[in-house]
């Protein structure tokens, strides 16, 4: 029973950390690497991001915000659950996405990925 309660802890710690860890784009595996904060203030937090074909991004989050996308696209999208979907998004698509979104990416195409995110920050 000790060994039972032991290894649900452990677990319930394992899932606690991984949702802590996998947060803000900025401090994931691929994220500094690929996105460039271009403005930040207490309205919003706007991202240059480049991926190169074959790049990743690592399980990250992103309160509400939209999304320019500047070329054609083809990421491999990747759910906390392990579903995965490809978004092909064409140059000059817009996009917003209401609440918080988790999710790993991939750029699966022949070419950079180039778009524009702006996170909206909650108002104090």
């Amino acid at each position: 029973m000790h060994r039972c309660r032991l290894l649900f802890l452990a677990c319930l710690l394992c899932f606690a950390a991984s949702a802590v860890l996998a947060q803000d784009i900025l401090k994931v595996a691929g994220g500094p690497e690929t996105h460039k904060v271009v403005l930040d203030n207490d309205q919003v937090r706007m991202l240059d991001a480049r991926l190169q074909p074959g790049q990743k991004v690592a399980m990250h989050s992103h309160p509400a915000n939209t999304v320019y996308y500047v070329t054609d696209c083809k990421l491999k999208v990747t759910s906390p659950d392990g579903k995965t979907t490809v978004a092909e998004p064409k140059a000059g698509t817009a996009i917003y996405r209401g609440g918080e979104t988790k999710h790993a990416a991939e750029n699966v195409g022949s070419a950079e990925c180039h778009l524009v995110q702006t996170e909206l920050k909650e108002k104090k």
